[in-house]
């Protein structure tokens, strides 16, 4: 009961999020695809779903494909539940996804050690929580421990490695989602 079940996606915030990533008004994509503006606000608000013929019209105004406004909209529900596998304990390392879908944070639980050498660089802003255990992160050139409870936040564009510094290790990870421009390019200084 109140698990996730498959509901309609809204596409409404995939359009609004796309035709703000562009800098377009509303009027714009409207002279682009020969909708009307009232019809277009409608959809970006979820008060009217829009035929397979609009979206694709709505989509090649926007420069991009009717697929790829659904795959990054939002499911109808606003309450998802995940549920732990409360089956045999997989093998270590493993990585959970928390977050079913694609919405604007994404968050994972890193049970174990993973490939240490491996440098990440996301676009978008992160935070790391140590959940138990202990992690080892060099990010900006700095070293850091994080032992259960610690967290870290790195703005996007940091590059850094991490590793477990302590067996049965987790730590949480939650990012804005990779598909979002949250971050502006950072001027150089």
């Amino acid at each position: 009961m109140g698990d996730h079940k498959e509901q309609p996606l809204r596409v409404g915030a995939a359009v609004r999020r796309r035709r703000r990533a562009l800098e377009l008004t509303l009027a714009v994509v409207a002279e682009r695809s020969g909708l009307s503006v009232p019809f277009l606000s409608q959809v970006e608000n979820d008060r009217a779903r829009p035929s397979t013929s609009s979206l694709e019209k709505v989509a090649d105004a926007l420069r991009t494909t009717a697929v790829e406004l659904l795959a990054a909209a939002d499911p109808a529900c606003s309450v998802d539940v995940v549920r732990a596998d409360d089956t045999e304990p997989l093998p270590r390392p493993r990585t959970r996804s928390l977050v079913r879908g694609h919405h604007q944070m994404h968050a994972s639980e890193f049970t174990g050690d993973h490939d240490a050498g491996r440098e990440f660089q996301y676009r978008n802003d992160q935070l790391m929580y140590v959940a138990d255990g202990a992690v080892e992160i060099e990010a900006e050139g700095r070293a850091y421990r994080l032992g259960r409870g610690d967290t870290l936040y790195l703005t996007g564009g940091v590059r850094h490695r991490w590793r477990a510094a302590e067996s049965d290790t987790r730590v949480i990870v939650v990012a804005v989602a990779e598909h979002i421009e949250a971050v502006r390019d950072r001027p150089r200084r």
